[in-house]
């Protein structure tokens, strides 16, 4: 999985590598605070756990510059994921 940050697709799909990197440390700062991963079958690793988030359009970041993920229960609602308590 750490292959595809060698690839320019999930560059791409972010907006660059500095927007990538970004999205990527505010996730793993959330993660290792005890956020639970959003996608089924988590693996141990938790940079893989991001890259397969950004990878399946679960995270991203908004136009802001701010971590939000689309919530499922709402049918695609955005939530700031800094304004939750961890």
């Amino acid at each position: 999985m750490l292959e595809d940050l060698k690839e320019e697709a999930i560059v791409n799909k972010v907006g660059g590598r500095f927007k990538l990197s970004t999205l990527i440390q505010k996730r793993l700062v959330q993660l290792n605070r005890g956020s639970r991963p959003l996608v089924e079958h988590p693996p141990e690793n938790k940079m893989e756990v991001v890259l397969q988030e950004i990878l399946q359009d679960k995270i991203f970041l908004s136009s802001a510059g701010e971590l939000s993920v689309v919530g499922e229960p709402e049918g695609g609602e955005l939530l700031d994921m800094d304004s939750f308590d961890l």
